[in-house]
């Protein structure tokens, strides 16, 4: 009988972190992976001589605080290893309009805020204020990871933390007295985490944030694949098994208690087990009477996060004789993210990374890629979209945004495209089967955020032995939140087996 101590299903980045944890404390761990490789978005694929990135811009491995878990930290616990280049320009940024800007900002923290004087003079000192304002904020979540909470404590030396975690960012700059010319450039990775930053909490914000600002973002030199291929061979090193080709179509339940799944025509049992797909997908292939009506109506009740229409592009001649300057460039048509977010179908706000310009040998010599990256949400696609219509749709979009970067960049694209392919939310939810083609699980909204999810955590799924990883987690979206909720999965689990719960 297939029986193991923890079944991990799905091998996006989540699931991969909880396997290999599990299995490196010793336990008979089983990951089952629907597709023929590892890695959800963390993969990447080949068309013609260009080896295209699907998802990962750039990976934030670094925490700010001492204490707090991070994407590095887990990678050296685990003996990962993989080579790394970094980028030295958090992004240009291009906002058109009466008001509009054209600004680089540089890691670092005072090469931020000299960048951030240059852009807005006078900004400078409430600009760092902000930052500062993340230090005081870590201290304050390592406060709490302790247990054990005081609540005048809390309230007292960690005041600002309560302030700032139950607002938004743009009240957090307002009452710092941060320039509105400012607070736009400062807000201008909304994207990253698809909410505008009125209605985002300013915690989740300003980590990010500090994080880009204090350390280089990284990417791994052999795309993403390279980190899910590493950490399946820490899996297999530790004696953890990968099946591939092997989706989970049912999940079993004694007593209200999960107790293993179907999958590939075979039953598995575990002692624990660990979801790294989306709790709506789970409850939907799971009897509906063993899931309980709070956790259906949670489900239901948040809101499902940002997807994408991407664009790759291979290119048959080198940036340079090109025109392109950058790594990363945010264009958007005005400078509220608000209405940037609202008119995200036709200009609003979108991304354009050229790898070649943070490592030259991405493509071969004498080319170079682009990857353009335009937000959607669940149910923007045409309702009358046909099977015929589709391609043409696709056609139409590409078309449309390289015509408008062309046009805003002043550079040469559509007369030197070798290779190209289209992407939309029907290919991300064909090939995630996440809801809508979904990637970042439930939106961080005001309501529904990182510190709401994290103090209502011991309410949130209260299925007896299942317990949830990734992007649809308690950290919300992102490579390095999937990478983090997974140990954090992974921890409660040999916790609970530990105890021999």
């Amino acid at each position: 009988m297939n029986r193991y101590d923890v079944i991990v299903v799905g091998a996006g980045n989540g699931g991969l972190v909880s396997a290999c944890s599990v299995a490196k404390a010793g336990y008979r761990t089983l990951l089952l992976e629907k597709h023929n490789l590892p890695g959800g978005c963390a993969t990447s694929f080949v068309r013609g001589r260009f080896e295209f990135e699907v998802a990962l811009h750039e990976l934030c491995s670094q925490s700010t605080s001492a204490e707090a878990d991070s994407v590095e930290k887990i990678f050296d616990r685990l003996g990962v290893k993989n080579e790394m280049f970094y980028e030295k320009t958090l992004f240009r940024v291009v906002c058109q309009g009466p008001e509009g800007y054209d600004v680089r900002l540089r890691t670092g923290y005072e090469n931020f805020l000299d960048d951030m004087e240059a852009a807005v003079p006078g900004c400078r000192e409430s600009v760092k204020a902000l930052l500062d304002l993340n230090g005081l904020l870590d201290e304050a979540q390592d406060y709490l990871a302790k247990g054990q909470i005081n609540p005048a404590v809390l309230f007292g030396k960690y005041g600002d933390f309560v302030r700032a975690a139950s607002h938004s960012m743009d009240d957090v700059m307002n009452a710092l007295g941060i320039p509105e010319k400012a607070q736009r450039i400062l807000t201008t990775y909304w994207g990253y985490l698809g909410v505008p930053t009125d209605d985002m909490n300013a915690l989740h914000y300003l980590s990010l944030l500090a994080a880009y600002t204090s350390a280089s973002p990284s990417m791994p030199y052999h795309r993403s694949h390279e980190l899910s291929l590493s950490l399946v061979r820490v899996l297999q090193e530790n004696g953890g098994e990968i099946r591939y080709n092997t989706e989970v179509t049912r999940f079993l339940y004694d007593r209200g208690a999960c107790i293993g799944v179907v999958a590939g025509g075979e039953v598995f049992y575990a002692k624990k087990i660990i979801s790294n797909i989306i709790p709506n997908n789970v409850f939907n292939r799971s009897p509906q009477e063993q899931i309980g009506r709070r956790d259906r109506k949670l489900a239901n009740a948040r809101k499902l996060g940002m997807t994408f229409c991407t664009v790759y592009i291979g290119l048959d001649a080198t940036m340079e004789e090109l025109g392109i300057e950058d790594y990363s460039v945010f264009i958007m048509n005005n400078t509220n993210n608000r209405l940037q977010f609202e008119d995200r179908l036709d200009f609003g706000m979108y991304v354009v990374n050229c790898l070649n310009k943070a490592l030259p040998e991405a493509s071969p010599s004498g080319t170079s890629m682009l990857f353009f990256t335009l937000p959607c949400m669940p149910g923007d696609l045409p309702k009358d979209l046909t099977a015929r219509g589709y391609k043409r749709f696709k056609e139409e979009v590409a078309e449309k945004y390289i015509r408008d970067y062309e046009r805003v960049m002043g550079v040469s694209v559509m007369d030197h495209i070798e290779e190209i392919e289209v992407a939309t939310p029907v290919t991300f939810a064909r090939y995630l089967a996440t809801p809508d083609g979904c990637i970042y699980g439930y939106a961080n909204e005001e309501w529904d955020n990182v510190v709401t999810r994290t103090v209502a955590e011991p309410l949130d799924y209260r299925i007896p032995n299942l317990y949830f990883c990734g992007g649809h987690g308690i950290r919300g979206d992102g490579y390095s939140s999937a990478y983090i909720t997974g140990a954090m999965a992974a921890d409660k689990v040999i916790k609970a087996l530990k105890e021999g719960k």
